[in-house]
Parts: C-alpha cells; structure tokens; sequence
C-alpha cells in the first residue's frame, strides 16, 4: 500500500455531530473526498439537507439524523437511531460544543453550567458509549473528539470559563478511551482548533474587533484559519495513516499555542 492509499476513506462511514456547517461541514467535506460515506447529525433539518444535497454530488453515500445531541438524552436517542440504519459507523468525529455563555465564573449558575458541559463533553461520551460499542465487537474504528486549544489555555478577554474546563476535560476523555480501547482495536485522538473563521466567529469578531486584533497578533502566521484548514487533519487521524497514533491531541492553530 502507497503512503496516498494509506489516506484512503473509501468502504468507511463517518458519522460527524454538528456536520452540517461550519468546522463539521468542512472535515464532512474533506471526508467525503476521500472516499467515506457520510452520516450527518446536527439540530435542523434543513441545513443537513443542503449539506447532504452538496456532498452527495461527489458520489458517496449520504445519511441525515436530525438531533440536539448536545442533550445527552437526545444524544442516546440520535445514536441509537443511526444504529438502525444498519449501515457500521467506522468513524466518529464528535464535533458538537461552543462557547455559549460570557458570564463570570464567579457569577456562573450552576443549571447553566451543567448544561454547558452536556454540550461539550456529556455528549462526546454519550456518542463515544453507543457508537464505540460496535466498533469495539468489528476490533476496527477510529473516533475524533474535537477539543480546543482553549483546553490548556484559558483564552485573553473572555470570561466564564465552563469551556476551557469542559474540553479539558474532553482531551482527558480521549486519553482515557485510547488506553481502555486500544488493545480493542479502537484509536482514539482529538483535534485542538485555534481560531477559524467560521459564521459565529465572523460574528462575533464583527462584534468585538478589539477581540479579533488581540487574538491574531498572538498567532505567528497573523490570521485566523479557514474551515477547509481542518479537514485534512480529520482525514489523517480518521484513516490508516495514523495507524499507530491513539490518545493524541493535534493542535491546528497556526501556531497560537507556541508562545
């Protein structure tokens, strides 16, 4: 085998929660090009019926669950609906989270900051529990947490930090799984994005320019990244490429985290 067909997704199928736009749609995309079927999750209808519409024009297979996964009983409920499908998921890229709230943490409620961590981290366990089970039985799969760097850092100019505590505590989840897992022959990795230029964020930042000028004077390559940046990396960790690579944490951030 090449070192190219070690890249190859082609006879897998990749379920991506919060796949129908931003950072989800994008490593969708880059997915999909490399040959993976696609099962999209996300909140409405109509925007992963676009996404499927637009994959779909490259060949592959492409499945829609409509769901707030972010709820771990909706989570359950999501997983346990694409499991009927009877189609084996091969990858899962557990994409769904954000930063939702800007309140101090002293100020924080606690009802909301519970909620938040089911957004961010209950419902990565939720997926990884019911769509990890069957890879473990097949010995074959490879799951994708989407972290952040706001993980080990705590972000300049925010405030409430239930998202910095939350992915930590995701990247210690991915860990965890890949030392149970790995003998079972499931890899378990994460993605830690920087700052990418996705709708929210162009929102915000048109929102807070001030926020937006501190953030890229810290990155060494002086921007944000674009969407399409993150995709090959999804590839590499989701394929054979990164056959012996489990537990790991790849930073995409321009080199935010450097310095």
């Amino acid at each position: 085998m090449s070192v190219l067909q070690k890249f190859s997704l082609i006879g897998r199928t990749a379920m991506i929660t919060g796949g129908s736009r931003g950072l989800g749609r994008a490593m969708a995309q880059a997915l999909a090009e490399a040959g993976a079927d696609i099962l999209l999750v996300g909140r409405e209808e109509a925007s992963l019926d676009t996404a499927a519409r637009e994959l779909a024009q490259l060949g592959r297979w492409v499945g829609i669950a409509v769901g707030d996964v972010g709820t771990p009983e909706v989570a359950a409920e999501v997983c346990k609906e694409v499991l009927g499908i009877g189609k084996p998921i091969d990858i899962l890229v557990n994409n769904v989270g954000g930063r939702r709230a800007d309140i101090a943490t002293e100020d924080f409620p606690i009802d909301e900051w519970k909620k938040l961590f089911d957004l961010n981290l209950t419902s990565a366990l939720v997926c990884c529990q019911h769509m990890g089970k069957p890879m473990l039985e097949r010995r074959r799969g490879s799951i994708i947490n989407i972290t952040s760097i706001a993980g080990p850092l705590a972000i300049k100019g925010i405030r409430g930090r239930h998202y910095e505590t939350a992915k930590a505590a995701l990247t210690g989840l991915t860990r965890s799984l890949a030392a149970d897992w790995a003998e079972r022959g499931v890899r378990v990795n994460a993605i830690a994005p920087g700052g990418f230029l996705t709708d929210p964020n162009k929102k915000w930042y048109a929102e807070k320019p001030e926020l937006r000028a501190t953030f890229e004077a810290h990155i060494p390559m002086g921007r944000l990244g674009e969407p399409a940046e993150l995709g090959p990396a999804a590839v590499f960790l989701a394929s054979d490429a990164s056959s012996y690579i489990t537990g790991a944490t790849l930073v995409v951030d321009g080199g935010f985290t450097i310095w």
